[in-house]
């Protein structure tokens, strides 16, 4: 493995780094997801989105694989083109997005004097020489800086640092639970965002033609992939090294954002709940974390009551969502259920191994 520079801290500080799941080591959602491309979102690894746009005709295979640089982490994002895409319509777009909340962001001090560089440092390889662009987007205030890597077919590890953003026509991140900065990593683009120059130096008010400017496409050839991992940003203009943390503390990070209950072989039980009439049920319990705002929830299947004696399914999993950031609440609605005895225990669990019911409140 090949660096291409080396700046480590003696002493770098707890916490420093604004990514969640950086190591790539959380895949609630799944370990795949074939065939991404026509629509944007949160397919596989936490706090990892893939943005898509103007209909392009590449497709691809987003998964976490054991393949990283052992050293920083076994795991990593592996993006495989599955579909080419030689022919770009101009509004297209392929990034690989993690959205940070204003609230996280106020030690940068963006905006006002004192102003802070930021560094953003990962650890990248794929099948082939490609230039790709590493952009911070200001969400709050529109403007953006970029900068390109390259990429090789050994791991390298890339530190790139942005001049701090302290012009009067800034002001500093909203200190709230709101997207306030997007790290985009641009790996395919039409003319739209490519056909002027690149903006490397200072923060700027966003022309789309200057955002990713001299990239390659990731969607070329079905022989493309793209592998990533050990992600940091942090404050200041020196790239320390990759800060590790235990699966249980991003795990319970990532929750904050989306978790999801799974429906085993073993019968794993999901929440508690109160039959309200003999047709519905109604659940209320902690989330695991607080989450940033209100979540939505969702079930892949039916769902099925179990009161000790005997199981009942629904004939659809049908769910009205009162739930609010510190619990779980919600309740099932137009008569999902038969036959249940009012205000009785139940425990629910999807009807099939592998049902799932997610909560989610992703930026």
């Amino acid at each position: 493995m090949t660096k291409a520079r080396t700046n480590a801290s003696a002493s770098p500080a707890v916490g420093r780094n604004m990514v969640i799941n950086g190591a790539m080591n959380v895949a609630q959602r799944s370990a795949s997801v074939a065939d991404i491309g026509a629509a944007a979102g949160y397919f596989t690894l936490d706090r990892w989105k893939l943005a898509v746009g103007d209909a392009s005709a590449g497709r691809l295979t987003m998964s976490q694989t054991a393949d990283g640089p052992n050293s920083i982490s076994a795991n990593c994002i592996k993006l495989d083109c599955t579909t080419a895409d030689t022919s770009i319509a101009a509004g297209e777009v392929l990034v690989l997005q993690q959205l940070v909340e204003g609230q996280n962001l106020q030690r940068i001090g963006k905006g006002v004097a004192g102003a802070k560089q930021i560094t953003v440092s990962f650890y990248v390889k794929a099948s082939a020489a490609f230039n790709f662009v590493c952009e911070i987007k200001d969400a709050d205030n529109t403007r953006q800086i970029s900068k390109l890597f390259a990429t090789t077919t050994d791991w390298v590890r890339h530190e790139l640092t942005y001049a701090a953003d302290e012009d009067d026509g800034s002001s500093p991140f909203v200190d709230d639970n709101a997207l306030g900065l997007n790290l985009n990593l641009w790996l395919h683009a039409g003319s739209t965002y490519t056909g002027g120059t690149l903006n490397t130096a200072t923060f700027a008010n966003v022309t789309n033609a200057n955002r990713a400017a001299g990239i390659s496409s990731f969607f070329s050839s079905t022989d493309n992939n793209f592998f990533l991992t050990g992600v940091q940003l942090e404050v200041g203009p020196v790239a320390t090294e990759f800060e590790q943390e235990d699966i249980t503390t991003t795990l319970v990070k990532c929750q904050r954002y989306y978790y999801k209950l799974v429906n085993g072989t073993d019968g794993t039980y999901m929440p508690l709940g109160i039959a309200y009439r003999t047709t519905d049920i109604q659940v209320a319990e902690r989330h695991p974390i607080a989450m940033r705002a209100d979540p939505s929830i969702a079930v892949s299947g039916n769902l099925r009551a179990v009161d000790g004696l005997s199981a009942t399914v629904s004939s659809g999993a049908v769910i009205a969502n009162a739930s609010k950031t510190s619990t779980l609440a919600w309740y099932t609605n137009n008569n999902a259920f038969s036959g249940l005895t009012a205000f009785r225990p139940y425990l629910i669990n999807g009807e099939s191994s592998g049902d799932y019911f997610e909560v989610d409140a992703e930026l």
